[in-house]
């Protein structure tokens, strides 16, 4: 009798997708009191700092009032896409929005832009080009704040049109180089401009470059950037018109840290330049003009700080937040001109010199749902505007605002 034959079935393996395309996002409330108006971004969603103290005719301080709100603009929605390989390159893009809206008033509520960017992938470089962050906000190091504000003041914030190379030098040290193009949030308007077109006249977009180190448990990096705008591209006169190349030529640098482990996040960030309007900082830049000439620019400069201690609890996680900037101003000037600011943080003949925050929260998780409690003092200093430099001369008065809030998201 002959053995049986036998064969073992291998199952077959499934092809890989040619294409996979997938949605993500999340529904979120927020409510926010606050003891103290400030300045602030759409209905009072995004708290930047105390507003000065202004009396009324019999004396009381028209600033010193209460505020709350509900709102659930900025619920998000994204798609993620993967596609064949492009000239031996991974492909991969993102398309992302909320629903916060680009200005004040009727777009409150409409659907945004924020990511749109596609990125090739090789083994050791990637090219990513569209619309991201700004290279000064890292995605690993940022302030985990219940705040929809995500640390804004004291860590750069916003999305720029750009592309961007990043190259690995070894299995954990990178440098990345970035072109780019200011979308959103962008450089203050000048006298006659229109919006964005600083960057827009400008021939050369600004240039970053950032190294990063990527460990088990640590992230740091370090980088800088080199920007020249141009505000105008004549003087708007309609008796004197005159043609101009002034330029605003700033720089800026930055470095960060993180360590995390399965209990805890420690995560710090620090960054001094000039002209760092465009991140929702203090700060801006300073035109000049003597009389039958061109207005010239100064930036002005600013620097900023912040720690944020977190657990990494699965369930209940506590966090601990704390924040500095400082106006630095744009160098006194003692020349016999007209000095025109174009800056955050002025109001008339008032100007905030520094900003600090403290905040603390506790997320509560389960599945995809968390609610954040949170208690947040944010204190401002205003002074007297020095208006050659744009910093405070003297006068200074500390205000502060307390704001609790409760948000609540559900992520799919």
């Amino acid at each position: 009798m002959k053995g049986l034959s036998q064969t073992t079935a291998v199952a077959p393996v499934p092809a890989e997708k040619e294409w996979d395309v997938s949605l993500y996002g999340f529904i979120r409330t927020d409510y926010m009191w606050d003891s103290r108006k400030s300045a602030q971004v759409r209905e009072d969603n995004l708290n930047l700092y105390p507003l000065d103290e202004v009396k009324d005719v019999t004396g009381k301080d028209v600033n010193k009032v209460s505020q709350s709100n509900f709102l659930s603009v900025t619920s998000r929605l994204g798609v993620k896409a993967k596609g064949p390989n492009v000239w031996g390159a991974k492909t991969s893009g993102v398309l992302e929005g909320d629903f916060f809206g680009n200005f004040e008033g009727s777009t409150i509520g409409l659907f945004r832009l924020r990511h749109g960017y596609v990125t090739l992938d090789w083994a050791k470089t990637s090219v990513t080009m569209g619309q991201t962050w700004y290279p000064q906000f890292v995605p690993e190091v940022f302030p985990g704040v219940a705040n929809f504000n995500t640390g804004i003041m004291f860590n750069p914030f916003g999305w720029a049109t750009q592309v961007k190379v990043k190259q690995m030098l070894t299995k954990s040290i990178s440098f990345t180089a970035v072109a780019y193009k200011e979308r959103e949030f962008t450089t203050a308007t000048a006298t006659t401009g229109s919006q964005n077109s600083a960057s827009m006249n400008s021939a050369l977009p600004t240039l970053h470059g950032q190294f990063q180190f990527k460990g088990k448990n640590i992230i740091a990096g370090f980088g800088g950037e080199y920007k020249s705008l141009q505000p105008l591209t004549n003087n708007g006169s309609t008796t004197n018109l005159l043609k101009t190349s002034e330029k605003v030529n700033s720089t800026s640098f930055f470095g960060y840290a993180k360590y995390s482990n399965d209990k805890i996040a420690i995560k710090a960030y620090g960054i001094t330049g000039g002209n760092m309007y465009n991140f929702v900082m203090l700060g801006g830049f300073t035109g000049r003009t003597i009389a039958g000439s061109v207005e010239s620019y100064a930036p002005i400069k600013t620097s900023s700080y912040w720690v944020d201690i977190a657990s990494n609890g699965k369930s209940i996680a506590p966090g601990i937040f704390f924040g500095y900037t400082k106006n630095d101003g744009s160098g006194e000037d003692k020349t016999k001109a007209t000095f025109v600011n174009y800056s955050r943080g002025i109001s008339g003949t008032r100007v905030v010199d520094k900003v600090m925050r403290l905040s603390g929260r506790v997320d509560f998780k389960q599945n995809k749902f968390r609610v954040s409690p949170e208690v947040e003092y944010t204190v401002a200093t205003w002074g007297d505007l020095a208006k050659s430099s744009a910093s405070a001369a003297g006068n200074k008065k500390n205000l502060g605002n307390v704001r609790t809030m409760i948000s609540c998201s559900y992520s799919f």
